[in-house]
């Protein structure tokens, strides 16, 4: 059995801050916490891909220093807040190695939905900035094995 980690990105400026919305220093230190403790989950992941939008790529980044992704970061398409999750559960289908997938809502929340319930707009989980989940496929059933989110600093 494979895991797969789906993760939104971690808190951002606002677009009037900076227009390109990188991580905010709260961000930062949320998706290291929450990399910290997958890294204690033993999380092994064999590429981090995002969406390609900066706070995605530092989310992943970030990601990436705790747990050492062999094949490293990556941005790919279908990871946009409003793209059709079935492309990103037709990817996560065809890995045979462990895959993180960092993007934004309702993106996050409809793949999981798709996975889990079959049906996006039954969401089973809220996906709150840094939010981590770890998922397997088993006897063609999907199911969340665990959840993280960044504990208070």
């Amino acid at each position: 059995m494979v895991n797969f980690y789906l993760v939104r990105h971690g808190d951002a400026l606002s677009a009037s801050e900076n227009p390109e919305r990188p991580l905010s220093p709260t961000g930062r230190e949320a998706v290291a916490r929450v990399a910290g403790l997958a890294r204690e989950r033993q999380a092994q992941v064999s590429v981090i891909y995002h969406s390609g939008i900066l706070r995605a790529q530092q989310t992943a980044e970030i990601l990436a220093q705790y747990l050492e992704p062999t094949e490293g970061v990556t941005a790919i398409s279908g990871l946009l807040p409003d793209d059709d999750p079935a492309m990103g559960q037709a990817q996560l289908e065809a890995a045979t190695e462990p895959v993180m997938l960092v993007g934004h809502l309702p993106y996050m929340r409809r793949l999981a939905a798709l996975l889990v319930n079959g049906d996006p707009e039954r969401p089973v989980v809220d996906f709150a900035p840094a939010d981590l989940i770890c998922c397997s496929k088993k006897h063609l059933r999907w199911r969340i094995n665990w959840h993280l989110a960044p504990p208070s600093p």
